[in-house]
């Protein structure tokens, strides 16, 4: 397939600048598993999709406020947008300045906190921290939230609470997985109470995640790198999800991408720790999620290819015109769809 086939057009105005006036209030666009008929719903309407025996997963990953502003010795202004903690003093980000930095440059945080330029990797850059303080407690007092290049404004104190998911727990994404974004306590609870089984693995969003695919032949892309681990604990709850013939139901593509990872090996689930590059387009066969909660994505993204994949790339692309169509809010402070494993035809 090309990039071309996952196009559509979409008005600027449906793309949301600012999150709902509460978690809850967006809307929810449910595909009908047989008939693939949409179904205008209400965010608060999820509850009541769901099954005896079915399973959420959820991506506990926490954002980190990892857009710094600096300047060089020079005076020359250095915007810095971390993609990974490497360890307690270095990491790995993307560095805008009116020339690159070479090594040993060293930039400085508007609380004076110097950070040396160690290398160039790719189109990161590897820097040293040259504190004593905790990088997490210099980002907490200087850092911005990262929001996505969609959001056409500066990051305001509301995005700090909203920008995350209610259960983030594991520092470490430059982006939210947002589809947790919808759920506040008193929706988790309303699925407790149901008696719906819950799970949490951790994949820590990078920036690579807006990287726009440049190749037409979609084959040809290349996917970022992003850590993620599933624990042991969370496959023996899908397997007894299997056994009870409930559904894995993944929040987010996130989640989807660190269970399908984890899947990657021999076809069934495994604990699983590192980094994945996993792209998945139609035809990919999955082997763990049945059913997804997403947000609506970017034209020619990989994200949409994901979600074509997953539910068929007729009914997705129908799916977007109709949300096009109904004014859906899009993207990551936008509505939610609702979607099923399209399943193949024996």
């Amino acid at each position: 397939m090309h990039r071309s086939d996952f196009h559509f057009d979409l008005p600027e105005s449906l793309i949301a600048q600012f999150p709902s006036k509460s978690r809850t209030a967006s809307r929810l666009l449910h595909i009908e598993a047989q008939t693939h008929q949409a179904q205008d719903l209400q965010f608060t309407d999820f509850p009541s999709l769901l099954k005896p025996n079915d399973l959420l997963i959820f991506n506990d990953t926490r954002v980190m406020p990892a857009r710094l502003f600096a300047h060089k010795a020079t005076g020359g202004k250095v915007e810095i947008l971390i993609e990974r903690l490497l360890d307690e003093k270095r990491v790995l980000a993307q560095v805008r300045a009116s020339k690159s930095p070479k090594p040993e440059t060293e930039l400085i945080l508007q609380d004076g906190t110097t950070l040396t330029v160690i290398q160039r990797v790719e189109q990161f850059f590897e820097l040293q921290f040259n504190t004593e303080q905790d990088i997490q407690q210099i980002l907490q007092a200087v850092g911005h939230m990262p929001l996505p290049p969609y959001i056409k404004r500066d990051d305001a104190e509301d995005d700090l609470n909203r920008y995350q998911t209610v259960y983030a727990k594991n520092l470490g994404a430059v982006a939210a997985p947002t589809a947790g974004l919808h759920f506040d306590d008193d929706i988790l609870q309303q699925i407790e109470q149901k008696g719906i089984q819950t799970a949490f693995v951790t994949l820590h969003v990078g920036a690579g995640t807006f990287s726009p695919v440049r190749v037409d032949d979609i084959t040809q892309h290349k996917m970022h790198s992003e850590w993620l681990t599933v624990s042991e604990s969370v496959c023996q709850q899908i397997q007894e999800t299997r056994q009870k013939g409930g559904r894995v139901i993944a929040i987010g593509t996130t989640s989807v991408r660190a269970l399908e990872s984890a899947a990657q090996q021999t076809g069934d689930i495994q604990a699983f720790t590192g980094d994945t590059q996993i792209f998945i387009t139609p035809g990919y066969e999955f082997k763990v999620v049945d059913a997804l909660l997403t947000n609506f994505h970017l034209p020619e993204s990989t994200l949409l290819m994901l979600v074509s994949a997953f539910a068929g790339y007729e009914h997705i692309m129908n799916a977007y015109r109709h949300a096009v169509a109904q004014q859906y809010r899009f993207f990551s402070y936008g509505d939610a769809m609702f979607i099923q494993r399209l399943k193949k035809a024996h």
